[in-house]
């Protein structure tokens, strides 16, 4: 077969309409995308659009507040450009969709880093003036700020970065001190003594959020406490109790032995003395011990079933009233006091012993059951781990979290050893243990005096006062003075309203409803006192003498407006007689210096963000973080809101994985596997990594690497090729002289329209809630429609087919008038459905087209679709075409392989059988020379006998020989 001579392909090439555009092919995004976020801050494009849509009805995404304290990391990347990605697309909808950027800027993640340079300067934080201290960490905080700032701004993020809402902006401390009094005044507040995660290395308690797990290897003891009374079974007495520990440091303060009711225990008898242990349990604890405490050697037991019947059983239940003493009882003062034993429904024989030795000052069930027998903490454990110095066992020694002091050498197993209560010890128990996600240090469980926010009191009847005894929490009847009153005890419980709001919130994905809803049926009380120096001071006054927290509307007015016009800091250099005004003396009254939990503070932010931008009432449409915040921000937020509201501060929440890194491991610099956003924006441009995002089923953990970021860039490659082929072929595209009909349009331009109208409904159910669609919000659907659409429908099928139409029909014939209308309606809801996607890339497009200093695609609202748009029995007929066009496809293939045709315009089909194809050319549409019908059901390929047009390079009949003109082309050239 003969090519066409290289000559006239030159001459005619000239007469061909190929698509013109400055369009560049390659991206360039690292170096263009600066540009065009700096044009949109020039032009104020948030404040515009903000005018555009004033008075549309609004959706509120509010901003979960990052710690100002680092640069951005992959999680803060992804996160934030999804939260782009919906305010955008809900501002598309044609809705007022501000965005509030905020941070979190108080507590310890920056006071942390303000200790660490005083540490390595050799200097005590704690001998700094508090003012001074808090001044460093404002600076540091604000510094970071504005870094962040100007990364989520590079990000393509869309808000308002003039005025966004900082935690320790004096308005907002203001308002967080002013929440607080909200559940002073309503009685929601006491002041307690009961275990708390607490921190020996930052020296403060911490929340649940605050708290990581990681596996540890720790030192499990046995330790025997002699039984000297047991009126339900006196054969007991002199037998020793066996508890089983991983936490030797508490056996120092212990005061009582925990028993299950129903369990079955068991006297073991070796030479000299007999153990009391759980029937089930007897043979592991058997192997742990090996000898008697003297070293005494043991006889080898029978097997199991042999001696299990021998042992002396007696019922849990026969232990009430039993008293052992402890170990070190020959100190005398606390250690000689008896140790009830008490029935604890707790107490299992899944590990151990069956028996539970309970120290109150360090755990929620040893406090609870101890408290109801009134026995009350001792405060034995100081804030830095050590025993406090007149603790007549380890005084002043410490710290109860250094593995040396509670190894199986340690003082407490030495000492231990030498009384002759030690059975077994062995520093190789492996487990989950919780550590400070700041520091990273082990924490321990411990009763401190703290303010807590109650989960389980009736709200109208909690009293407004809260004292401290050796006993702990306590609930005393509330004083007149205090300003609340009791109102019948039927209130809801903040547990009760929370789970309740928890049922009325839309949750995303549905299956994280269970996770919140679980944490708050088993979260104990909120404490949200903290011992730092960093953030918004607990103001309040404490009578010295009733314990009473002072309630007074007029002194709470002075308070909140001292913050207002000083921050929080106005407290700490506060004149309190002023504060309290002329009816109270300060003598009387213990200023409260303890800072507020940074949830507290995070979670008030929808009351000085939503209600103080929109209105009383306001609520956030929607709260988007990681799956972590259910235990942290969705859920103090949820707890403030209800505690002061009786509803929760959001209508929806979405729940987002976290960012891996290519192989699924955690990123970790330790790991050097850590993928840096920063970098990636610097090398390929934000809307590769928005690609990513949107891209990614976020809903579970997400992997990005090198392979994972080729494959972004791959769509947005191919995606930006679409838009250049647009562009080029709507170059000089006139709507008034060029448009046509829906009812002008061939088949296949109609057949089109309805592929955009399902794919239009298919995004809208992934943007618009009040569809009611299962994929609300669901963008790796949105985006993978459209990549696929822009790549099946448009380049590899539709512009494929109309390239020869394009190309060489006359610019006045009614199918190029047609097919270049459905471009420029394919062209104008395409450009609008990435814009949330890929913002930087749709702005160069659409300026590309509609050059303008005041305009931008993000003004533009969502696309209008026809509703003759949908044909079904014309997408049905259409869909069957494409199937067979796909077979002729790969009929041709292996002819192409073999380079016996170069490309399928050089090939003749013949088909068995042809769908009734009516005015459709079904030659053009497989862009073959031409098609016959054959018998048999195959498809039979050979290549054309026809010449090929010098111009359109198709084979045709007319055409005499290579080079020459088809009749069409003869017919354009001659006009």
């Amino acid at each position: 077969m003969t090519d066409q001579p290289a000559q006239k392909t030159e001459d005619y090439k000239s007469t061909v309409f190929l698509p013109q555009t400055d369009f560049p092919m390659k991206a360039g995004l690292a170096a263009k995308e600066p540009a065009i976020a700096a044009r949109w801050e020039a032009m104020d494009l948030y404040g515009k659009l903000r005018e555009k849509r004033a008075g549309r009805e609004r959706f509120i995404l509010h901003d979960g507040p990052p710690y100002a304290n680092g640069d951005i990391h992959m999680g803060h990347a992804m996160n934030k450009v999804l939260k782009d990605i919906i305010v955008r697309s809900q501002s598309l909808l044609g809705k007022d969709a501000p965005y509030v950027p905020g941070w979190d800027c108080h507590g310890l993640p920056i006071e942390w880093k303000i200790e660490e340079e005083y540490r390595k300067k050799k200097l005590n934080k704690d001998e700094v003036p508090a003012q001074e201290f808090r001044a460093q960490c404002r600076a540091y905080a604000d510094k970071w700020v504005d870094v962040q700032r100007e990364q989520f701004k590079r990000l393509g993020i869309m808000g308002d970065w003039e005025d966004p809402y900082l935690t320790m902006k004096f308005d907002a401390e203001a308002t967080i001190v002013g929440e607080l009094l909200k559940f002073a005044v309503s009685g929601q507040l006491y002041r307690g003594a009961k275990p708390v995660m607490w921190s020996p290395v930052e020296k403060t308690a911490l929340a649940e959020a605050e708290v990581e797990y990681e596996d540890v290897t720790s030192t499990q003891i046995d330790v025997a406490f002699e039984i000297v009374e047991a009126p339900h079974a006196p054969e007991l007495v002199g037998a020793h109790a066996v508890i089983w520990t991983t936490t030797p440091w508490t056996i120092p303060v212990n005061q009582a032995l925990a028993y299950g009711p129903e369990i079955e225990y068991a006297v073991v008898t070796y030479p000299n003395c007999r153990f009391l242990v759980a029937r089930e349990l007897a043979a592991e604890f058997i192997n742990r011990i090996g000898s008697a405490p003297q070293g005494d050697p043991i006889a080898p037991f029978p097997e199991a079933d042999m001696w299990d019947a021998k042992l002396h059983i007696v019922k849990g239940s026969d232990l009430a009233g039993a008293v052992a003493r402890h170990p070190m009882h020959h100190l005398g003062g606390f250690f000689a006091k008896p140790r009830p034993f008490l029935p604890g429904d707790f107490v299992t024989t899944d590990a151990g012993t069956g028996l539970v030795h309970m120290a109150p000052d360090h755990g929620e069930d040893d406090f609870t059951l101890c408290k109801a027998h009134g026995i009350n903490p001792v405060f034995a454990v100081e804030g830095d781990g050590k025993y406090r110095a007149d603790w007549l066992w380890l005084g002043g020694q410490g710290s109860v979290i250094n593995p040396k002091f509670v190894s199986k050498d340690g003082p407490i197993c030495t000492d231990l050893r030498d009384a002759g209560a030690l059975l077994a010890a062995s520093d190789d128990f492996r487990h989950s243990y919780p550590h400070s996600w700041r520091s990273k240090a082990k924490i321990i469980f411990r009763a401190t005096p703290q303010w807590f926010i109650p989960m389980d009191a009736p709200q109208n009847v909690m009293p407004a006062k809260a004292g401290i005894s050796s006993g702990g929490a306590q609930t005393p009847e509330t004083p007149a003075s205090a300003g609340v009153t009791a109102t019948g005890g039927n209130g809801a419980t903040l547990r009760e309203i929370a789970l309740d709001a928890i049922a009325h919130t839309r949750w995303v994905p549905e299956r994280s409803t269970n996770r919140i809803r679980s944490m708050v049926e088993g979260r104990p009380d909120w404490v949200i006192s903290r011992q730092r120096a960093w953030g918004v001071p607990i103001a309040l006054y404490v009578h010295r003498k009733s314990g009473h927290y002072l309630v007074d509307p007029a002194v709470n007015a002075r308070i909140v407006e001292a913050f207002k016009q000083g921050g929080a800091d106005a407290w700490f250099g506060a004149d309190h007689q002023a504060l309290l005004g002329p009816d109270y003396d300060l003598a009387d009254y213990e200023v409260v210096n303890d800072i507020l939990d940074v949830w507290f503070d995070s979670g008030s932010t929808h009351s000085f963000v939503v209600e103080g931008r929109y209105g009383e009432g306001a609520r956030a449409d929607l709260y988007i973080e990681g799956s972590d915040q259910h235990r942290g921000w969705f859920q103090s937020s949820l707890l403030e809101s209800c505690g002061t509201r009786g509803q929760a501060p959001y209508k929806a929440v979405l729940t987002h994985g976290f960012a891996l890194d290519g192989t699924g491991k955690k990123m970790s610099k330790s790991l050097g596997n850590v993928v840096d956003p920063l970098k990636i924006m610097s090398e390929s441009g934000a809307d590769i990594l928005r690609v990513w995002v949107a891209s990614t089923d976020y809903f579970d953990d997400v992997r990005i690497g090198k392979e994972v970021l080729a494959g972004a860039s791959d769509a947005y490659r191919k995606l930006r090729n679409t838009f250049r082929y647009m562009l080029g072929a709507l170059s000089d595209y006139d709507e008034e002289t060029e448009a046509v009909s829906y009812g002008e349009m061939p088949e296949l331009e109609r057949y089109m329209l309805h592929r955009l109208a399902t794919l239009d409904a298919e995004l809208r159910a992934v943007v618009d809630k009040s569809q009611g669609s299962d994929s609300w919000l669901e963008f790796s659907r949105y985006s993978r429609a459209i990549f696929d659409f822009a790549n099946s429908d448009l380049s590899a099928f539709f512009f494929d087919i109309r390239k020869d139409c394009l190309y060489c029909d006359a610019k006045s014939d009614p199918k190029r008038r047609a097919y270049r209308t459905l471009l420029d309606t394919l062209f104008h809801a395409l450009v609008r459905y990435v814009a949330p996607i890929i913002p930087f890339t749709a702005e160069e497009v659409w300026q590309s087209r509609f050059p303008s200093d005041e305009d931008s695609v993000h003004f533009l609202e969502w696309p209008e679709v026809d509703a003759r748009w949908i044909d079904t029995g014309l997408a049905d007929k259409w869909t069957e075409l494409r199937d067979q066009r796909e077979q002729v496809n790969e009929a041709i293939e292996p002819l192409r392989r073999d380079k016996i045709v170069r490309s399928s315009l050089d090939a003749d089909v013949t088909m068995g059988e042809l769908l009734p194809v009516g005015d459709v050319d079904f030659a053009e549409v497989a862009i073959v020379a031409r098609v016959t019908m054959g018998e048999g059901d195959g498809i039979v390929v050979r290549p054309s006998e026809w010449h090929k047009c010098g111009r359109c390079w198709r084979k045709l009949p007319e055409v005499s020989e290579d080079g020459t003109l088809c009749d069409r082309c003869a017919t354009v050239l001659s006009a």
